[in-house]
């Protein structure tokens, strides 16, 4: 398989994500289809207690892309190639003197890290579109609220963020996902 080829539905993806955020505001059939989706479950969430509401969106959202991560990979050949990628680094201390063999080494490692990162990248082809329109919407709600503030300093992106990391963290070791 052409290695280019690949990578052109993550491009895709990242361009129609690109255009949804664009033409939010201008094209009301993208802002109306995610309101009339999102407004009566997440909305609904958010209305009932805006911190649990916002915790339980976060921990679907990390959910759903976990197991997005764990079953649009190749987990065994994610690993393997970690674990190559890593003997490699630990080889190339063991050179850090000889200059011209430690060139020769990052050469080999570039292939590797292209192909680790067309094994990772292959759920944002799922989920690129999906987050956008997520954000989109968060913005606008959150803006109508007036800009709520979490825990009384922090904004919905950065409790987002947080929580997001959070979350994955602990559904990645619970579900054995690389």
């Amino acid at each position: 398989m052409d290695k280019k080829a690949s990578f052109k539905p993550i491009i895709y993806v990242m361009i129609a994500s690109m255009a949804i955020a664009f033409f939010w505001n201008s094209m009301p059939v993208i802002k109306n289809t995610a309101n009339m989706i999102l407004g009566p479950t997440a909305g609904a969430l958010l209305d009932w207690n805006l911190t649990y509401g916002m915790m339980i969106l976060i921990l679907i959202i990390s959910l759903f892309m976990t197991l997005l991560q764990k079953y649009a990979t190749d987990q065994k050949e994610i690993r393997r190639l970690k674990k190559e990628q890593k003997d490699l680094q630990k080889d190339m201390k063991e050179y850090k003197d000889h200059p011209e063999k430690l060139m020769e080494m990052q050469k080999s490692s570039f292939p590797l890290m292209i192909e680790l990162m067309k094994h990772s990248m292959r759920p944002m082809i799922f989920t690129g579109v999906p987050l956008i329109l997520f954000f989109r919407w968060f913005m606008d709600f959150f803006t109508a609220l007036g800009d709520p503030r979490f825990f009384g300093f922090l904004s919905w992106f950065w409790f987002y963020l947080i929580g997001s990391m959070i979350f994955s963290i602990i559904l990645r070791k619970i579900m054995k996902v690389v």
